[in-house]
C-alpha cells in the first residue's frame, strides 16, 4: 500500500512545480561553493545545509577553489553551470562572494526559473544586482566590534587596532565593512593592510607591532611563502600571530584554534541551515519577492587559553562567562 501510494503521488507530482517535488522527497538541489572542499568555512556551511535538506532533497555540491586558485574560478564557474543545466535542480544555493560574480550573475540571475538563495556575502547585495526575481539570501557581516569589545574585556588598556587579510575581493569588502564602522568602534583603527605574501604578511605584523594594541587577521589561505607555494591558514595564522606578538582577533573559530587570541566567531553553520530554509520557502512556492534578504547574526565568543596564558593575560572570572574556551590544535 506505502509503495502505491509512492508511486501515485510521484505519478501526480511529474510535471507539477517544485512544491509537490518537496513535499514527496523528490526535490533537487544544487549547491555551489566558492572555496574548497577541505576548507573549514565550507564544511561548516555544508553542516548547516545538509541539516535542513539532507534526507529532503538530493544535493549536489560543486566546488570553485578560488581560495587556492582564484584565477580558475571562471573555468570551474562554466563547468557548475553545466552541470546546473544537467542536472536541473528545484533550486540552487550559492555560498559566498566568489560564487555570485563569477556563476549566479553571468549565467542565472534573472535569467531562469530556478529560485536561487546565496550565503556567506560581504559585499552590499545591489553589487551583485541583489535581490533579483529569482535570487535572495543571507549578508554576512563579522563581528568586530563584538570582538573588540572581548579583547577590551580581555586587556582594558587596549587602545588601538590593525587589520591583515590577504588581498583578495572578498578582503576588500571587509575593509568596507570597517570603513562603514570604525566611527563607532571603541578603540582607534590604525590600518588595513593586504599582503599578497607570507613574506609581506610577517613585515606587516612587525610594523603594526609599533602602533597596534591588537591585531585582527582573517583569512590567509592560498597566500603563497618564499617559493611561491600557496599555504594554508594554520600555518600563515601562526606565523603571522608570533611575528605580532600580541594579542590577536579574529572571526572564525578555526583560527582561535590555529593560535589567535580570542574573537566573537561567525556561524557557518548558521548561514547554511537559514539558506537552507529559505531555498525550502522557495521551492515550497513561496515567491522569491517574497523572501527578503536577511544578516547574520549569530556569534560565539571564543578564547584561546595557551595564547592567553602565553601573553600573560588573567582575566576576571566574569569576561570567561558564556565563553567557549579552546587550545591550540597542532598541525
Amino acid at each position: 500500500m506505502k509503495n502505491m501510494i509512492g508511486l501515485l503521488l510521484a505519478c501526480l507530482c511529474a510535471g507539477m512545480p517544485p512544491s509537490c517535488a518537496l513535499a514527496a522527497g523528490g526535490c533537487r538541489v544544487l549547491v555551489v561553493m566558492s572555496y574548497e572542499e577541505d576548507y573549514p568555512w565550507v564544511k561548516q556551511q555544508k553542516e548547516g545545509i545538509d541539516s535542513q535538506l539532507g534526507g529532503v532533497c538530493e544535493v549536489k555540491y560543486f566546488y570553485l577553489n578560488t581560495k587556492r586558485n582564484f584565477a580558475g574560478g571562471g573555468e570551474r564557474s562554466k563547468e557548475a553551470y553545466a552541470l546546473y543545466r544537467s542536472f536541473r535542480p528545484d533550486g540552487v544555493i550559492a555560498a559566498d562572494d566568489d560564487a555570485q560574480a563569477m556563476f549566479v550573475v553571468p549565467y542565472l540571475r534573472d535569467k531562469v526559473k530556478t529560485p536561487v538563495m546565496f550565503c556567506g556575502v560581504n559585499a552590499e547585495p545591489e553589487q551583485y544586482g541583489y535581490p533579483a526575481s529569482n535570487v535572495s539570501g543571507v549578508l554576512e557581516r563579522h563581528h568586530i566590534a563584538e570582538s573588540i569589545v572581548l579583547a577590551r574585556q580581555l586587556i582594558p588598556s587596549v587602545k588601538t587596532i590593525g587589520f591583515i587579510m590577504k588581498e583578495s575581493p572578498v578582503a576588500g569588502l571587509v575593509r568596507n565593512q570597517v570603513n562603514q564602522e570604525y566611527a563607532s568602534y571603541p578603540i582607534r583603527v590604525v590600518g588595513f593592510k593586504m599582503p599578497k605574501t607570507l613574506m609581506e604578511a610577517v613585515a606587516m605584523a612587525r610594523e603594526f607591532r609599533k602602533s597596534a594594541d591588537v591585531l585582527y587577521v582573517e583569512t590567509l589561505e592560498g597566500i603563497v611563502d618564499a617559493a611561491g607555494s600557496p599555504i594554508k591558514d594554520r600555518e600563515a595564522m601562526s606565523t603571522v600571530a608570533r611575528a605580532f606578538g600580541k594579542a590577536t582577533l579574529t572571526g572564525n573559530s578555526y583560527y582561535i584554534e590555529y593560535g589567535l587570541l580570542a574573537a566573537v566567531v561567525l556561524s557557518g553553520q548558521e548561514q547554511g541551515a537559514t539558506v537552507a530554509r529559505m531555498l525550502q520557502q522557495a521551492m515550497g512556492g513561496t515567491p522569491v519577492a517574497r523572501i527578503p534578504v536577511v544578516k547574520n547574526h549569530s556569534g560565539k565568543r571564543m578564547i584561546n587559553v595557551t595564547v592567553m596564558k602565553k601573553l600573560g593575560i588573567t582575566p576576571k572570572p566574569l569576561v570567561l562567562r558564556g565563553v567557549e574556551l579552546v587550545r591550540t590544535k597542532e598541525p
